[in-house]
């Protein structure tokens, strides 16, 4: 099993990145992706639905965003766009080409909106290296990621721990997740988060897989853990409404869509992934 947003095909062709006369002449035979920063949203057309790409002639004047590709070059510009779908709303439904471009694309796109200027004196940028670099005329940055775990709890056998976060409709649930801190590995993060905002200690932590969610810019890396079900459960109250545990039997009735007392994520999340994966292991005649 992949996670949904993990399965790019396209080639990024980070070679030609710094090649400014292959661009020119690739941009006048691309496929140019508007993308709405403020929305992450893109034109979308069709049943089920696909990205709506348009011509070099037809995109508006900005920084033109090489994604990739060479027999047939991609590009990104940002825009206002109106009655368009961004991954949340359409992500599952899209094939895995135009769910990866479009990953891509909004990562991109939102990255440069937001380094403008330089971080540490203002002095503002200009794009370079076909949209991967921002420069001044002593400085360079690249695109950064922010790591964030997410971890699946179980009991090691039919039950799993999920929480419902502050705000969220009370029947929402999803796995423990947080950002990796300055200068901690992604296991010592997962271990820091599941004591912070359930208050269990983990066994056999297990990686499992990573997904990139650009909202703005992380890269969820997503693991697996035992806890003791007969431990306390102390919520973070600050960031957990409340937290319990699950059979398998109600995340099936839920990943198939039945009503109940959880409901879970989007496809599109890893979270989701993370839940079908575990429910597949354990018990694969209720998947699906």
């Amino acid at each position: 099993m992949t996670p949904r947003l993990s399965r790019s095909v396209l080639d990024r062709a980070a070679h030609r990145r710094n090649d400014s006369a292959w661009l020119a002449a690739a941009w006048q035979r691309s496929r140019v992706l508007l993308v709405d920063p403020e929305t992450a949203s893109a034109p979308v057309e069709g049943d089920p639905p696909r990205l709506r790409f348009v011509t070099p002639a037809e995109a508006p004047a900005g920084d033109r965003l090489y994604l990739g590709g060479e027999e047939t070059p991609y590009f990104a510009v940002a825009t206002t766009v109106v009655d368009g779908g961004g991954l949340r709303e359409v992500g599952a439904e899209l094939s895995e080409f135009d769910a990866g471009v479009l990953t891509e694309a909004v990562a991109l796109v939102r990255w440069h909106v937001d380094h403008r200027f330089h971080h540490l004196d203002g002095t503002p940028t200009r794009p370079t290296a076909g949209g991967w670099e921002r420069r001044t005329t002593d400085d360079v940055v690249w695109p950064r990621t922010d790591p964030a775990i997410m971890v699946m709890i179980t009991d090691g056998a039919d039950r799993c721990l999920l929480a419902n976060g502050v705000g969220w409709p009370s029947d929402r649930y999803s796995c423990v997740a947080g950002f990796v801190e300055p200068g901690e590995s992604a296991e010592a993060a997962a271990h820091r988060e599941v004591g912070e905002e359930v208050g269990v200690t983990l066994t056999d932590l297990t990686y499992v897989a990573s997904q990139p969610w650009p909202f703005p810019r992380s890269l969820m890396l997503a693991f697996e853990g035992v806890a003791d079900p007969t431990a306390r459960i102390v919520v973070q109250d600050d960031e957990i409404a409340h937290a319990r545990w699950f059979h398998r039997d109600e995340l099936a009735a839920a990943l198939r869509g039945e009503a109940g007392p959880l409901r879970v994520p989007p496809s599109i999340s890893i979270s989701r992934f993370l839940m079908e994966r575990w429910l597949a292991k354990v018990e694969p005649r209720l998947v699906g």
